[in-house]
């Protein structure tokens, strides 16, 4: 128990300072991801939307006027306040917000017709555990729709990638590989409907600037960067300014 709320405590104090850094940044803000939410939501005017480590709302704003309601989840009440905040200024009626962490979950069996989590699932202690929240308060065919960066899977470009994710924001628990998410589903009683991968390309400064990284971590990265092997450095696409590519996930699976 103590163990847990250290890393909420954690994850509240990285995210709550930066929560307005997060609604303007241009990678949570816009992306395809986000238009194919949009699209998978055409129809659905009576649809109840659980958008789980929400962040700054952006899977919020982009569902509000395509479903009767979304709620706002977040462990940080600082990024609740902000979506609370955006969503009275832009008139978005159909967003509520809650706090709560991914694991325990405070919402009736059944509450929703999908549950989206995009950019978050890697701050989460337990994951399995998680995912078996989702279920339970999934209604019967219903979707559970993941959005994260993923591990290559191979050793050497996992350490580099979980080794720069913590050095940048001490919250980072893992970015976990496409097949560490099929098992995670699938034992949860989820069924995978699909999963496709997409290349995220991050610019350094702004990176860095958003969780507001101590400049010794800074360096430390850079240092990792320049000292990395040529297929790490290649599979990364790493830049002279510390400009990078990471490879995310869109999963899609089925109550």
């Amino acid at each position: 128990m103590e163990k847990s709320k250290s890393h909420q405590q954690a994850v509240e104090q990285q995210f709550g300072n930066q929560a307005r850094a997060y609604l303007s940044s241009a990678v949570h803000a816009q992306g395809e991801d986000l238009n194919e939410l949009a699209r998978r939501f055409l129809d659905t005017p009576q649809a109840h939307v659980l958008d789980l480590g929400c962040g700054a709302g952006h899977v919020s704003f982009t569902l509000a006027s395509r479903v009767a309601q979304v709620v706002a989840c977040d462990l940080s009440l600082r990024m609740l306040e902000v979506v609370a905040q955006t969503s009275a200024e832009r008139e978005l009626t159909t967003v509520t917000t809650r706090q709560a962490v991914a694991e325990s979950l405070p919402f009736a069996d059944a509450s929703f017709d999908a549950v989206i989590s995009r950019y978050s699932a890697h701050h989460w202690q337990d994951v399995p555990r998680a995912l078996r929240e989702v279920k339970r308060v999934l209604k019967p065919g219903g979707e559970a729709i993941f959005i994260d960066v993923v591990s290559p899977g191979y050793p050497m470009l996992d350490v580099f990638l979980q080794t720069v994710e913590m050095l940048r924001d001490t919250s980072h628990v893992r970015d976990y590989a496409p097949g560490e998410w099929l098992t995670f589903c699938t034992e949860a009683g989820l069924n995978i409907k699909s999963l496709t991968t997409a290349r995220l390309p991050l610019e350094f400064q702004s990176w860095v600037a958003r969780m507001r990284t101590p400049d010794a971590f800074v360096v430390a990265i850079q240092a990792l960067q320049k000292a990395a092997s040529a297929p790490v450095k290649r599979h990364y696409d790493i830049q002279d300014d510390g400009s990078f590519t990471v490879d995310t996930a869109f999963i899609v699976a089925s109550c």
